[in-house]
């Protein structure tokens, strides 16, 4: 790759370069409007009823969002590829479930269960990443079925079993509800993955090539980025965080079964997609991510507290997806356009 950019004119090195500021610019552009709608969102509910911001409220927000953001990390880690996993859910399911085994049945240390539970959804990260890279199957067609799957087994193995809190040491238990200088310990869990993945994406090597191989895989091959061992990296991370989640899921309520995590994947890819990340792929980044998710989460606790029926919930959601794919096929347009503007005298002399 370096030695194609090396022998690349100046010129074209430097459209590059503009391309690559220019849609870094838009990426940020989403995020702080994202940050303004929030704002809007939590004084205009305050205005109305000022228990929205109460100690109790935000507590509760936070420890609503940690879990959908965690997912929605390791969902951007695949996104940005032009991939998506639709089985997180039912990887935090299961592995939340075999965490209450681990301790109820096999009484581990908790570092125990931890190591195990992202070890475990990196396992099936791992597989969902070995058919999709090297299969050449499509992410949607592969996840969607291992979605099905991985529920599936986890009926079978549980078998209406129902793991309660008593089952679960009192110290694992409390992570779910600790809280340090009054922010629940989960958010600070999931704060500290997103600030080690977002540097991973931003800075490093690895995270500049998942973006390019998102922004045209077939020119990544040609560049000499491995896109195969790439792409398989990142469904092993979105499986490890959605092992992690669900370790944190088990510990935040305590009680158990195999409809664990049902339904979680669709609030994650609503995170990842109002938060700015492309579901085209090449674009966007794990902080607007986390800010689409807690998006999300503070317009669900808002109706809750304004008392508007839950569906209105559903349909804001939707509204809101629509609207932000709409928004990334007309960024994408404007990047285009703008490029062969600039680009145009270079090709013409």
């Amino acid at each position: 790759m370096s030695a194609q950019a090396e022998t690349a004119p100046p010129a074209v090195r430097e459209d590059r370069r503009s391309g690559r500021q220019l849609v870094d610019t838009l990426i940020r552009a989403r995020e702080i409007s994202l940050v303004g709608v929030l704002a809007i969102v939590v004084l205009g509910t305050t205005a109305i009823n000022p228990r929205f911001l109460n100690s109790q409220n935000v507590r509760d927000i936070l420890l609503n969002v940690a879990i959908v953001a965690l997912l929605a990390i390791g969902q951007t880690v695949v996104v940005v590829t032009r991939n998506i996993d639709l089985s997180v859910g039912s990887v935090l399911g299961i592995t939340a479930f075999a965490t209450g085994v681990l301790f109820a049945d096999h009484h581990v240390a908790i570092p125990v269960a931890f190591a195990a539970g992202i070890l475990f959804g990196a396992f099936f990260g791992l597989l969902n990443g070995a058919m999709v890279s090297l299969a050449r199957v499509p992410s949607l067609v592969i996840t969607l079925g291992t979605l099905y799957v991985i529920r599936g087994v986890d009926f079978v193995w549980a078998k209406g079993r129902q793991i309660n809190a008593a089952d679960m040491p009192d110290s694992f238990l409390k992570l779910g509800g600790d809280t340090v200088l009054g922010i629940p310990v989960l958010a600070l869990i999931t704060l500290a993955v997103l600030l080690v993945v977002g540097y991973l994406m931003s800075r490093t090597r690895m995270g500049r090539e998942l973006y390019a191989i998102g922004s045209n895989p077939e020119a990544a091959t040609l560049a000499g980025i491995r896109v195969t061992r790439r792409v398989l990296g990142a469904f092993v991370a979105s499986g490890a965080l959605a092992g992690l989640a669900g370790v944190l899921y088990a510990a935040r309520f305590g009680t158990l079964d195999a409809n664990a995590g049902t339904g979680q994947e669709l609030a994650v890819v609503a995170a990842v997609v109002v938060g700015g990340v492309a579901i085209f792929g090449g674009s966007g980044s794990v902080y607007g991510a986390a800010l689409g998710a807690l998006l999300l989460a503070c317009i669900g606790s808002a109706l809750v507290v304004l008392k508007v029926d839950q569906f209105w919930e559903q349909a804001i959601d939707g509204f809101l997806l629509l609207v932000a794919i709409g928004l990334d096929r007309l960024l994408a347009l404007r990047v285009a356009a703008l490029l062969r503007k600039r680009s145009g005298p270079h090709h013409a002399g």
